[in-house]
């Protein structure tokens, strides 16, 4: 199949996929979940020639396809990959059917509403990470907020409403800014261009002034930002976590976290590149409290799932670090982290999902010694949190060695305190482990438990293959990224030839200039 047809039918398959559900009787449940399971599979499975016809060494839009949408105001549906995207792509679309199969058991109530909401949560995260049309981004941006806040609101724990309600005007706000600036970029392109567009790809092109960059990049900055979520905006993720499903903390982690670092990538370094080396220390000031910081909550929570969701603060804030590095070595770990992150994380809360089932708890004390009751249980979760902490033949250690490899060019006191994150994650993640396996068995429950069954063992084997495969051979996939990571770090340096900092100011009056849309100043490249 042609490539471009391919990625435009997998974008839109769980939608085809949640149409189909729409037909099917609410009583027929088993027939529900593999129904859906079946879509999101072929989704995946579609997906893999994607990943395998990618051109390495290529920084160009790849499988684009460019078709008039709303020819009033120049929006386009222009939809494409480069290296920045596909592993995010690839691990959206591998995720989605790990998800739905730790739901089997979990979700027995509403299940075909349920089912459609992950297919059509789907189907607007592939959106944005192949959108090349602002519009076009930002719709599909917000329609995976209302799946998401359903999965958190309906089929959520005790403190659902609050924790979905908190998420969206988390969100919101930082939408709502960033939709202000994409307005303001489209109607700076047309005074300088004279054509009216949201084509992302054309933004690239504008010289944007120093004093219009810094505002624009704070308002794409805090919608991503708050969707990373970087400290000090990380305070929706852990009630999110906490009272979302289990199939919903999985892909919150995985695939939603990433939307806020990509955000950084596809716009606010590309299109903004002045102020992103402007504001480089505060955010490598961010990212190095969000490490310390969700490390170190993340030791003293009793609760597992809440445990996880701080160590998620620490992990995207290596991730920030990398980028922010501006360094080969550091976007491409940050981009590989993503990743990482995505697998790990996602698998410990899969992992957390499948003892609460069993238990019915989640505090760490109710358990102790299970790994008599479930060895195999045992055996899979070490591999995972092994993987969280980085330990080398991992994919973890790939990741951070090469943000820490980055950041220490740049940086060595910053790359210094991020080691020290490092050090923290295996003390709470080994800590944790061992007070839940090992010792005696004090609460009789846990004689009782039932090791893992096929299913639980396929859906936690299938993260563990890339665990290991990303871990020993990283170059399958960072040879993907290495084109587009060069591109987008010469278009930097080319930024900071012009960057004078010293001259360059934020002040109250560059903040009027911006309002004032003093767009003479603009040119093009």
């Amino acid at each position: 199949m042609n490539p471009q047809l391919l990625l435009n039918v997998t974008i839109f398959l769980p939608l085809a996929g949640v149409i189909t559900l729409l037909f099917f009787p609410k009583e027929k449940e088993q027939l529900i979940k593999i129904w859906a399971l079946f879509i999101s599979l072929v989704t995946f499975l579609l997906s893999v020639p994607l990943f395998c016809s990618f051109r390495s060494g290529v920084s160009d839009i790849q499988f684009e396809t460019l078709a008039v949408w709303i020819p009033a105001i120049g929006a386009n549906y222009r939809v494409g990959l480069d290296g920045i995207s596909i592993l995010l792509y690839m691990l959206t679309a591998f995720m989605i059917p790990i998800a739905i199969l730790a739901s089997f058991h979990a979700i027995t109530y509403r299940v075909k509403e349920y089912m459609i909401t992950f297919l059509f949560l789907e189907t607007g995260m592939l959106g944005v990470f192949s959108a090349l049309d602002l519009v076009l981004f930002y719709i599909f941006w917000e329609a995976m907020l209302i799946p998401m806040y359903l999965i958190i609101g309906i089929w959520g724990g005790p403190r659902r409403i609050y924790a979905a309600i908190k998420f969206v005007i988390y969100t919101m706000v930082g939408s709502a800014l960033m939709l202000a600036a994409i307005l303001y970029l489209y109607f700076l392109n047309h005074n300088f261009t004279g054509i009216y567009t949201f084509d992302i790809l054309k933004m690239y092109q504008l010289s944007i002034p120093f004093g219009k960059q810094v505002w624009l990049f704070l308002a794409f900055a805090l919608a991503f930002a708050i969707k990373v979520p970087l400290f000090p905006l990380h305070t929706w993720l852990p009630d999110a976590h906490v009272e979302a499903p289990t199939a919903g903390s999985i892909i919150l982690a995985a695939v939603l976290l990433k939307m806020g670092t990509y955000g950084f990538l596809r716009f606010n370094l590309p299109i903004f590149p002045e102020a992103s080396l402007y504001f480089t220390q505060l955010f490598f000031i961010l990212a190095v409290i969000g490490i310390l910081y969700g490390a170190l909550v993340s030791m003293v929570q009793d609760d597992i799932k809440k445990l996880v969701a701080y160590s998620s603060v620490a992990h995207l804030g290596f991730v920030m670090l990398g980028i922010f590095a501006m360094t080969v070595q550091g976007l491409q770990g940050g981009i590989l982290q993503m990743i990482n992150h995505g697998l790990s994380t996602g698998a410990l809360f899969l992992a957390v999902g499948m003892i609460y089932e069993r238990r019915h708890t989640r505090l760490i004390e109710d358990f102790g010694g299970i790994s008599k009751s479930m060895p195999i249980f045992a055996s899979l979760f070490l591999i995972v949190c092994l993987s969280s902490l980085g330990l080398p033949g991992t994919n973890g250690f790939v990741g951070e060695f090469l943000i820490l490899v980055g950041t220490f060019m740049v940086n060595k006191t910053f790359a210094v305190l991020g080691t020290a994150g490092i050090i923290i994650a295996a003390v709470y993640l080994l800590w944790m482990y061992k007070r839940m396996m090992f010792g005696t068995i004090t609460h009789e429950e846990n004689r009782k438990l039932v090791d893992l069954d096929l299913r639980e063992v396929v859906a936690l084997i299938s993260i563990i293959i890339f665990i290991f495969w990303i871990g020993i051979y990283p170059s399958t996939f960072t040879q993907k990224t290495e084109a587009s990571v060069n591109h987008l770090i010469q278009r930097v340096k080319k930024a900071q030839v012009n960057l004078q900092l010293e001259n360059r100011v934020l002040d109250f009056k560059s903040f009027l200039s911006f309002l004032a849309d003093d767009n003479k100043q603009a040119g093009g490249k």
